[in-house]
């Protein structure tokens, strides 16, 4: 599991066709982007984080909001949001984000509807480290400059959130833009990019059907200050720069976020 609280933890253009398909009766939602298109490799460099850096960003105007996922291959529930050890020594995290609302740069650029995934492999105690190798994979609907923002933006060069994440990766593997399928149907969460990754989750069930199981106040999270529904993956599979696992049946949360600087 992903990620950190900024008050417990110190860091505190191609062809292309896109498709909404929502249909309000069984509320059901898919975000699909697709292309004819390779996967363009932006950018294979390790992420620092300077205090200069930190102080430049910090001027930059930017929000995202929307629907949050991710699975991981810690069983249920994932210890490491308690900032424990992972179940099996490392966690294979994904982490999936739906943007319904975002600009950057004070509303110049829009960043609506666009979708952006990060995998994280962790070997060992996220907290403690060592620390983690990251991919990230950026919509390929984005314009150049929508892919710019978002990139500054996910790598943490535009503060906030991000920029307090960053201080705990050692190796950014790449940075890709690449067709990205995000769909939501009821408690069911599924993520899919083409000859890489296939992560599918669904709600469990509690007591009350009509009340979702929920970690709260979680002391490590992706989403700082939300409650995460628990889920668990009935796919999980990634392949994608030198790593290779299948850890279906697994751990999963989905939350609303909201972020800003």
């Amino acid at each position: 599991m992903l990620v950190l609280q900024p008050h417990l933890i110190l860091f505190n253009h191609v062809t292309q066709v896109k498709a909404k398909i929502h249909n309000r009766n069984n509320n059901k939602i898919l975000y699909l982007s697709e292309s004819n298109s390779k996967s363009i490799e932006l950018s294979t460099t390790t992420t620092t984080t300077t205090n200069s850096t930190t102080k430049n960003a910090k001027k930059i105007l930017w929000n995202l909001e929307g629907d949050y996922f991710e699975g991981c291959n810690c069983n249920s529930i994932c210890p490491c949001i308690f900032m424990a050890d992972p179940d099996e020594g490392n966690c294979h995290v994904t982490a999936a984000w739906h943007i319904q609302k975002g600009n950057y740069e004070n509303n110049k650029i829009n960043l609506n509807g666009l979708n952006v995934v990060a995998v994280f492999n962790t070997p060992g105690n996220m907290v403690t480290g060592p620390k983690w190798k990251a991919a990230l994979y950026i919509d390929e609907r984005a314009s150049a400059e929508q892919n710019e923002a978002l990139t500054k933006i996910y790598s943490g060069q535009a503060g906030g959130f991000f920029a307090a994440a960053a201080n705990f990766i050692g190796e950014m593997l790449g940075i890709k833009s690449v067709p990205i399928e995000f769909g939501i149907d009821g408690k069911r969460r599924w993520l899919r990019i083409k000859n890489s990754l296939e992560l599918e989750i669904e709600g469990v069930s509690g007591a009350d059907p009509n009340k979702e199981p929920c970690v709260v106040n979680p002391a490590f999270s992706a989403v700082p200050g939300s409650d995460l529904i628990i889920a668990r993956s009935s796919k999980y599979n990634y392949n994608d720069h030198g790593f290779e696992w299948n850890n279906s049946g697994k751990n999963g949360f989905f939350c609303r976020f909201s972020y800003a600087p």
